[in-house]
């Protein structure tokens, strides 16, 4: 009972959660959705209480003037990113290293090992700072051991040489070069003060390692760590063995291979890094049509941004639309309005573009007619997608579903081939559907839809304090402390907490046939929807945070593992079932503005949450709080 009672405040404090102390899962809609399903029809039988319950009346529910504004439920926020701080490698520590065990493989013969012996003595007078984990990894090291890795006699030896190109070429990888800088002893010194030549190759060599392990994590894990962004973010930090690279370091021969080999190996990894190659190669070239941000246009309206729009289409569309519109164009003066032969311009140019041909320039439209990001812009989310792909597992697996809410699209792989895609709706800006991973464990078809407590307290407590009957009309059940109750039985004006309200199932229903789940603390999954409408629309963040299929039952079909008509059948029985997927699949609900398509050719996305923006900030955290690195 008690874990019951925990996931169902976990879910009410979610925007498309269980509102529900049922064990039954749930999801969100937009209130229009609410509307949608709300078919008059018979209220189901109701069970009347035999004592008064929480949240209930025991007389008739009065008007109360006094009573403050309903409350309202809140999602979660962003946070002003706070870096990692620097500390102080305690060298202090690190005169007297305790070696245990026999000697190592890679101790050199006495002639050409570095005198460690007499450099070891200025350790405390070395100032270098690295991250937490980073400095503990330095201290462990050297603690353990009486041997450098940097350096040789009196010079930087080989191996630092090669692991300095490595950190000098981290752009590459998406990462900022100056977060891994090293001063290196110059060649030429005076080789009369022996100590300060000492000094500075201490300095030298535990800055290296510091230098070489913050890269080393940065490649497995990212520079900044999502859940500092936002509460929408949820991942679980990669370990890194810091101590144990390390010891490689010591007992390896190719330096450049163990470095690099750090960094993600999937073919989604390896397509955005020789795509920010090609870019950085590129120049922006050809005109540039600017239309204002945040131009909306539809037909009959007057807007001094359509001279841009038809500039535009002049510039991008093919040589047969303008011959097949060659009068339009040609007549076009510059006015402001939107008359239907310009409408009739702008769909056909849509029809050719892949966009939905209504007529209506909007954010999809206007991207196309600008010629989508500037090369700058498309570099900066290529390293966001290369930063946020270090926080997914390194390869997703031969088998899982990948959910990208930029480009409102599912895809299900199969033997690590993509099977299919198809169209989602996913969370609006205000119930932002979360990025993480997890596993798909059930489909549920002719579901129950368990309404969030956002949704009752923000949209539905308000009409209810006018009409107390409002959900019994409407066909839904309202239960308190697990019995079903007359919707006018319940005080409105008090705490809904104890409150549930769900839909039955039926063909109104607003999660529609099925919902996959896989459950998270964020009550978050896919499911049909009654709204069929959403998903021909080109910018499709509509829901109160679930994502919507555009075709369940064929991504119901592929986690189950049978056959499209097979779920037909489940569905047409008219009965709630709960079937579990023979095997968990992984799923990944994300967020890339920049990712390779199932032929590896990167495609851009608008940041339709700003978190793009977000990031930048995070980087710019970072990148001061490194910077003390070498002060």
């Amino acid at each position: 009972m008690n874990i019951i009672k925990s996931a169902a405040i976990v879910a009410l404090m979610s925007g498309c959660a269980i509102a529900t102390i049922h064990v039954r899962p749930a999801s969100a809609i937009t209130f229009m959705d609410f509307i949608r399903g709300g078919k008059r029809r018979a209220a189901p039988e109701q069970v009347q209480p035999a004592q008064p319950l929480p949240g209930m009346n025991t007389l008739a529910p009065q008007r109360m003037e006094e009573v403050a504004k309903p409350p309202r439920v809140t999602g979660p926020r962003y946070y002003t990113y706070k870096a990692e701080p620097l500390r102080r490698i305690a060298t202090d520590r690190l005169l007297d290293p305790v070696v245990t065990g026999s000697v190592r493989k890679y101790d050199l013969p006495p002639m050409v090992r570095a005198p460690v012996s007499d450099a070891r003595q200025f350790l405390p007078q070395v100032d270098v700072r690295a991250t937490g984990n980073v400095a503990k990894a330095v201290e462990s090291f050297y603690a353990a051991h009486s041997d450098f890795l940097w350096v040789q006699g009196s010079d930087v030896n080989a191996r630092a040489k090669s692991a300095l190109a490595v950190l000098k070429d981290a752009a590459k990888v998406g990462l900022d070069p100056m977060d891994y800088a090293v001063a290196v002893p110059a060649d030429d010194f005076d080789r009369g003060d022996i100590v300060a030549r000492q000094k500075e190759l201490v300095r030298f060599e535990l800055a290296m390692s510091g230098a070489v392990l913050t890269y080393v994590q940065d490649t497995v894990r990212g520079r900044i760590d999502p859940n500092k962004i936002s509460g929408y973010h949820d991942f679980k930090r990669k370990n890194v063995d810091l101590f144990a690279f390390l010891e490689k370091v010591a007992e390896g021969d190719d330096i450049v291979a163990l470095i690099d080999g750090q960094n993600p190996k999937s073919p989604q990894f390896a397509a955005l890094k020789q795509e920010l190659e090609r870019l950085r190669a590129e120049k922006d070239a050809g005109p540039r049509v600017e239309i204002k941000p945040g131009t909306l246009l539809k037909p009959g309206e007057s807007n001094p941004e359509l001279a841009n729009v038809i500039a535009g289409i002049k510039l991008k569309a093919s040589e047969a639309l303008k011959a097949e519109h060659a009068v339009v164009l040609a007549g076009y003066q510059g006015t402001p309005d939107y008359t239907p032969e310009l409408v009739s311009l702008v769909e056909a140019f849509q029809k050719e573009q892949g966009l939905k041909a209504d007529g209506v320039v909007g954010q999809a439209s206007i991207r196309v007619l600008t010629g989508g990001d500037t090369i700058a812009q498309k570099i900066n989310k290529v390293e966001i997608a290369m930063e946020q792909a270090r926080w997914l597992p390194d390869g997703l697996g031969d088998r899982y579903v990948f959910i990208n809410q930029p480009a409102f699209t599912a895809s299900y792989t199969e033997q690590g081939t993509e099977q299919f895609s198809m169209r989602v709706v996913v969370g609006s800006k205000t119930n932002q559907t979360y990025f993480f991973q997890d596993e798909i464990q059930t489909v549920e078809v002719n579901p129950y839809w368990g309404v969030p407590q956002s949704i009752i307290v923000n949209e539905m407590l308000p009409k209810l304090r006018s009409d107390p009957n409002y959900l019994d009309r409407m066909g839904y059940q309202v239960e308190v402390g697990g019995r079903v109750v007359p919707s006018s039985a319940v005080n409105w004006y008090g705490s809904t907490t104890s409150v549930a309200v769900r839909q039955p199932p039926s063909s109104d229903n607003a999660l529609g046939e099925l919902k996959i789940l896989f459950p998270n603390a964020h009550a978050i999954y896919m499911h049909d929807t009654p709204s069929k409408s959403f998903f021909k629309r080109d910018q499709r963040a509509l829901s109160h945070g679930c994502v919507r299929l555009a075709e369940p039952r064929r991504m119901a079909a592929a986690v189950l593992g049978i056959s499209i008509d097979e779920v037909g059948m489940e569905i047409a029985s008219g009965r709630n079932k709960a079937l579990q997927v023979p095997q968990k699949v992984p799923v990944y609900v994300s967020y890339f503005t920049a990712w390779p398509n199932k032929d590896g050719k990167v495609e851009y996305f608008n940041d339709v949450y700003e978190r793009d923006m977000y990031m930048n900030r995070a980087f710019e955290a970072t990148r001061i709080a490194r910077q003390q690195a070498e002060g």
